[in-house]
């Protein structure tokens, strides 16, 4: 059983940062999901599944799991890069397409 400790990036309907300050420790699926035949529901056995551990800091989350002797992988945020603009460029002489509507 192996643990994946990450930092959970935005989603594409947050504008903010919101959701993203902790560190997560996830345990990845030791079974695959079956599908129920008689109501089509998704469902495991896999309990572990469900378990979701939030953490302030990474070494936290890493301590946590090598205390209780889970093998653990971790995955380094990716740095999101935003570009700067505003209102007024939109209506800019250097604009390289029209603006209409």
């Amino acid at each position: 059983m192996v643990a994946r400790i990450y930092k959970p990036a935005r989603n594409a309907m947050q504008s903010g940062t919101a959701k993203t300050k902790l560190w997560v420790l996830d345990y990845e699926p030791e079974r695959a999901r079956e599908v129920e035949p008689l109501m089509g529901y998704t469902s495991s056995s896999d309990m572990k599944s469900q378990l979701r551990l939030r953490f302030d800091t990474k070494e936290e989350a890493i301590a946590y799991a090598e205390k209780h002797g889970i093998a653990y992988q971790v995955q380094e945020p990716k740095e999101a890069t935003r570009r700067r603009i505003a209102y007024s460029d939109n209506f800019s002489f250097r604009r390289v397409g029209q603006w209409t509507h």
